[in-house]
Order: structure tokens, then C-alpha cells, then sequence
């Protein structure tokens, strides 16, 4: 079955000749949009039905208007249909008397955004089409609008959607950094950096150059990053005439061959020291172990980069401005800068937590309306004393309960089948933990119908209980987040505990609850030992790991977590396996995934690249890896393994 795009464009023109040269124009477009064609006022109607049966909302509608074919009237009746309320009205007529009633009368309404007149010119329909439906994309779709650059305006739709991350960015970066001076924050990276290296240094990072030394050449490629230690270099760039012109200046602090490094791109200008200059070189292999080894630099090199490239684009635009530049020239070197300096952008981990907040949000919202719908049921029954104390031990033990995996309540229904031969109730039994009450079991043999009366009224507090944890574990989730976010700008004070992580990714699994849905989880838990750990930072390590896998299904995809114990070089350790069914990882890939700004995520998924490394930090701190087994088209299988009794951590 040919698989329907989220947005329709309806044509409605009762002349076939006009209906043909829309049909051979939008075809362009129908990769991304599905297209439909109507010759008659109820036809519309009824395609507008079907629309919305299938769940698509409507992007644009192009209607013909002449005196017989009031196609002024149905764009303006698309007010009373919800999924075609904010679709772009095109109205296609001729410049008659009556056409121009029918224009302004839209207009007036305020259901035409644009008048197209006959003969419709080709290049004119295109310039149209392209607009509007570029303007509903930019305004409706949130998270996938890249997609839509292929066949639209790709300029503005990369505009917007870079302009929605920089929003989201700034919204939720790391405010105490806010309070250091760039010499402040360009010291705790030198020192850091020079105390990185003053222990070993094989590939003689730190070293010092007379003056006219060149670090860069413009034009030509540049494999390392420069921090600027003590000393003077300058930026030259070439003019139209191939005249050297020096751009600036950098002094202690400075950061030369940053966008080259980042991007692998050639040199944007060229630098040389003025003075005796002392520096710091890193290769992009020196910069992952520092970075690695390091987990309180990344943050901090990460605004240090950002302001860098800050001063640049602000630079950039003083220089265009001066120049006198005309605006579009401007913008589209503004765009192209922006796009380069958001791969340099690290410090989006921060804008990742932050906006998983919205996920633990929602589920306490949904909890409070689910609790108070359970609480007006409960307390709406009559229920026998007897009846009633069960419901307050449901709820509380619904309340503190540790989770089951699908094969322990399979297990525990089948078990109680071999009494009850009802497998229904029997597992009704199991997910409400009463298995073992011998006064239910007893009913069940009598009166099966009286025993499910009673379990619908028991279901209620269980529900109850279950939804309060859920909030209870959410709210914490978020007091987490917020920690975690000020932990970036400050040593890890995270005591380590002895601890069951099952609970752990139980509390992660809340926070992904309604992407879940679309798919099936599969949980097989082992008979696993507490582990002595950090659990919020490995929590870090399931949200990465389960959002990669959750990315990366099918629709109706599985996601199984399965634990255990294995023995590895005679150590023991407990393993927690991720396993999706989705695309899968090339071999080839496979040795490059834990690199900074490597990224297998396809277009419409953004991936920065950062998330496993890391969760490998994270892991080498409790001496435990990450070991990845995947087939393309196939599944992918992440495995954490953590050794049992790390007492020398304490």
C-alpha cells in the first residue's frame, strides 16, 4: 500500500484544460504532498471528508471562481473543517465584474491569500504554489521541515528551521557561564588544557613560535585547532583584488582554525603570529582523548567556541554592512555561516535535556487528569468494607511496586490458568499483584461474573496507584534534569550507590511513554546484582540509548530491553542490552559512532553526534564499554556492560 503524505493540495476547477496544466505542474510536488483533483463543488466536499479520515490535514487548496462554480464560496466554508482550517487559499479566476465581487468578498473574509488569473502562466502558478505551501510548512511543521526543502523554498525553510534551533539553544543554555568574562572562560580552558598535557604531551601539543609564523593558510586545509596561550596572531584575508587585508586580531584565548577544524573545510583566511606566541595545537585524534578524558571541559570549551564564533558572525555582518552590501547578499552569507558554525555547536547536549522536559511535563499532566477521572469512579461505587481495604493495599502496592517483565506476568498467568482455566482473569489477577488471594480465587470458581465486577472496581485503584508513581517518578525525573543541566557548569557531585537499575530505566521509559506507544517494548529483566554506580548519569547513557533506538525503528517497531549476568575474562558483569528492529548500523560506521559530531541519523532526524560519546564518558567512569551488533535493514543491539562490585570507586 503506497504509503500517504502527512499534507494534501485539493485543485477544484470544473475546466479540464485548466485541471490539466495544475495536475502536470504540481506533480513536482507530489513526492511530499499528496495531490487531488475535483471538477465539482460536492466533490470537494466529499475529498475534504477523506482527507480527514485519513488523518492528513490540508496544506493548500487552489479553487477555480466563475459564474457558475463559486469557488470563492468554498474557501471560505473551509472554516468549519479543523484539518483544512489553516490551509493556503489560492482562487484562480478571470478579471470580470463579477470575479472581482467574489475576490473581495474573500479577501474581506479573510479566506484568500492569494488571486491567480487566467490563462494561468506557468512560471507564475509555479512562483505560487512554491510560496504558499512554503509559508504553511514553515508555520505548521515543527520538526520535520527540512524535508520539505527538496521541492520548496529552500532557503527560507533552512532559515526557519535554523532559526527554531537557535531559539531552542538559547532558551535552555547553561546560564552560570553567563557570569564569566571571556578571559575567565578562555583561562579554565587553558588551564585545563595545559594541566591535560603537562602530564603527558607525546604529540608536543604545547609549543611556542617566533613571530610570522603561519598557523593557516586561506584556501588550503587545516587539520588542527589552535588555542592562542600567550601572544599575538592575525587574521588575513584576500580582497577581490588579492590583496591581503588584515580582518583581526587574537590574543590570550583567541581560537584559530575553528570553523576549518569543525567543518574540514579549507581555511577561511589566513594566520600568522605577530609576536613570540606560545599555543596549543590539537589534531581532531588529540581532541577526542582530552575531551573524553575531561567531562567538565567539554561544556566549557563549547562556549568558548560559541562566543568565538559569535565574534565572527558579528564581524561578518559589521564588514557586509560597511561594504554596503545588498540585504539578499547579506542573508545568504549569514545563512551559510550560521549552517556552518551549528556543526561546531556541542553545547546543544544542554538543549537536548532541556527539551526533554516537555515529555516528563506531559506525562504529569496526563497523570493528574488520569487520577482525577479514576478518584470521581472510585468514589462514585459502592463498594463492601472488604472490598474497599483491598483497593487501598492495590494502590499502595501499585504505588511502591518494582516492575515486571513481560515474561514474569506471562509466567504468572499461566501458572494461575492451571486453577482459575480462565486465562482472562487469571492475568487480570496477575497485573493487579493478587495472584495469591485465596478469597478471589475462591469467587472465581463460583461466580465469574461477581469476581469481574469486583476486578473493575480493584482496576481503579490499582490505576490510581500506578499513575502516582508515574507523576512521582516524572517530577523527579525533572529535578534530575534541572541537576544535570547545572552539573555541566561545575564538578560531578553525584554520590556513587549501590543500586538496582532496573528502576533506572523504568523512570527513563516514563519519559519516552508516548513515542512508545506507536511501537511494541519487549522487557526481558534478568536476575541481575546491584551495581555501585552514579544512577542519574547512567540514566544519561538509557535516555541516549533509547531515543537512538526509538529513532531508528519502523513504524509499529519493537524495542526489547533485555539484562542479565555474563562472565567476561573471568569478571562478572551485568550487561543491559538495547535491541531495535530498525536500519541498523553499516560495519563501517560501527568504529566511528562514539566520535564527536559523527552522526548516522538521516535527514528529518537531527543528530548532533555527541550523545554515545558521551555515554562512553559516562561508562569509563564506571570502568563498564558499550559493545554495538548490528545488520543493516535488519536490528541493532546495544549492549552496556557494568562489573559488579566496584568498591575501589568509593
Amino acid at each position: 500500500m503506497t504509503k500517504r503524505n502527512q499534507y494534501a493540495v485539493l485543485c477544484l476547477d470544473n475546466d479540464l484544460i485548466n485541471l490539466d496544466t495544475l495536475d502536470t505542474e504540481l506533480s513536482l510536488y507530489q513526492s511530499h504532498f499528496d495531490i487531488h483533483l475535483v471538477t465539482s463543488i460536492s466533490e470537494g466536499h466529499e475529498l475534504l471528508r477523506y482527507i480527514g479520515a485519513q488523518g492528513q490535514k490540508l496544506a493548500m487548496v487552489i479553487a477555480r471562481h466563475s459564474r457558475l462554480f463559486d469557488g470563492g464560496e468554498f474557501l471560505i466554508q473551509l472554516e468549519q473543517t479543523i484539518h483544512a482550517q489553516s490551509a493556503r487559499k489560492v482562487l484562480v479566476s478571470r478579471t470580470n465584474y463579477q470575479d472581482v465581487h467574489a475576490i473581495l468578498n474573500a479577501v474581506n473574509e479573510g479566506r484568500l491569500d492569494h488571486c491567480l488569473t487566467l490563462p494561468l502562466e506557468q512560471k507564475e502558478l509555479h512562483k505560487t504554489v512554491v510560496k504558499e505551501l512554503t509559508q504553511f510548512v514553515i508555520t505548521h511543521e515543527k520538526d520535520n521541515v527540512l524535508h520539505y526543502g527538496k521541492v520548496l523554498d529552500q532557503q527560507k525553510i533552512l532559515r526557519a528551521h535554523i532559526d527554531q534551533k537557535m531559539h531552542s539553544y538559547r532558551a535552555s543554555f547553561i546560564h552560570d557561564f553567563h557570569e564569566l568574562s571571556d578571559k575567565e572562560l578562555a583561562a579554565q580552558v587553558i588551564e585545563s588544557l595545559l594541566g591535560f598535557f603537562a602530564e603527558k604531551d607525546e604529540t608536543r601539543a604545547v609549543r611556542e613560535y617566533s613571530p610570522e609564523h603561519l598557523l593557516t593558510i586561506e584556501g588550503q586545509a587545516n587539520e588542527f585547532l589552535w588555542f592562542i596561550v600567550e601572544g599575538q596572531v592575525a587574521l588575513y584575508k584576500k580582497d577581490e583584488l588579492g590583496q591581503q587585508r588584515e580582518v583581526v586580531r587574537h590574543s590570550r584565548g583567541g581560537i584559530v582554525g575553528g570553523m576549518s577544524f569543525v567543518t574540514g573545510e579549507c581555511s577561511f583566511s589566513t594566520a600568522m603570529t605577530l609576536t613570540g606566541t606560545q599555543v596549543i595545537k590539537l589534531d581532531r585524534k588529540v581532541f577526542t582523548q582530552v575531551m573524553h578524558s575531561n567531562t567538565d571541559l567539554l561544556p566549557l570549551f563549547t562556549n568558548l567556541l560559541l562566543r568565538h564564533f559569535n565574534r565572527r558572525l558579528q564581524r561578518s555582518i559589521n564588514t557586509k554592512l560597511e561594504l554596503q552590501k545588498t540585504l539578499e547578499s547579506l542573508e545568504s552569507a549569514h545563512q551559510q555561516l550560521i549552517e556552518q558554525e551549528k556543526m561546531a555547536m556541542l553545547g546543544q547536549l544542554v538543549a537536548g535535556v532541556a527539551h526533554e522536559l516537555n515529555n516528563p511535563v506531559s506525562a504529569i499532566l496526563r497523570g493528574a487528569e488520569t487520577v482525577s477521572e479514576k478518584i470521581d469512579a472510585i468514589l462514585q461505587q459502592n463498594h463492601q468494607p472488604s472490598t474497599f481495604e483491598l483497593g487501598l493495599h492495590v494502590l499502595k502496592q501499585a504505588r511502591h511496586s518494582s516492575p515486571l517483565s513481560t515474561s514474569e506476568i506471562r509466567a504468572r498467568t499461566k501458572k494461575l490458568q492451571l486453577t482459575l482455566k480462565e486465562r482472562r482473569l487469571a492475568k487480570r489477577l496477575v497485573n493487579l499483584n493478587l495472584q495469591d488471594n485465596q478469597q478471589l480465587i475462591a469467587q472465581a470458581m463460583t461466580s465469574t461474573e461477581k469476581l469481574a465486577t469486583e476486578l473493575d472496581k480493584l482496576e481503579n485503584f490499582q490505576v490510581t496507584g500506578s499513575t502516582l508513581r508515574s507523576i512521582q517518578v516524572c517530577a523527579q525525573r525533572i529535578a534530575d534534569m534541572v541537576k544535570s543541566l547545572k552539573g555541566y557548569a561545575r564538578p560531578d557531585s553525584e554520590s556513587y550507590e549501590c543500586v538496582d537499575l532496573h528502576e533506572g530505566i523504568e523512570d527513563t521509559l516514563v519519559i519516552f511513554e508516548n513515542r512508545l506507544k506507536r511501537h511494541t517494548l519487549i522487557k526481558e529483566y534478568g536476575d541481575i546484582k546491584p551495581v555501585l554506580c552514579k544512577p542519574i548519569a547512567l540514566q544519561q547513557v538509557w535516555t541516549n540509548l533509547i531515543s537512538n533506538a526509538l529513532d531508528a525503528l519502523p513504524q509499529k517497531g519493537q524495542l526489547t530491553i533485555r539484562t542479565d549476568c555474563v562472565t567476561r575474562n573471568g569478571a562478572l558483569y551485568n550487561i543491559y542490552q538495547f535491541i531495535d528492529n530498525g536500519a541498523g548500523i553499516a560495519k563501517e560506521q560501527i568504529d566511528s559512532i562514539f566520535e564527536l559530531n559523527y552522526t548516522t541519523k538521516k535527514e528529518g532526524n537531527f543528530g548532533l553526534g555527541i550523545g554515545l560519546s558521551v555515554c562512553q564518558q559516562i561508562l569509563n567512569q564506571h570502568k563498564g564499554w558499550i559493545e554495538v551488533d548490528s545488520a543493516v535493514g535488519s536490528y541493532t543491539n546495544m549492549s552496556v556492560l557494568i562489573p559488579i562490585g566496584n568498591d575501589d570507586k568509593l
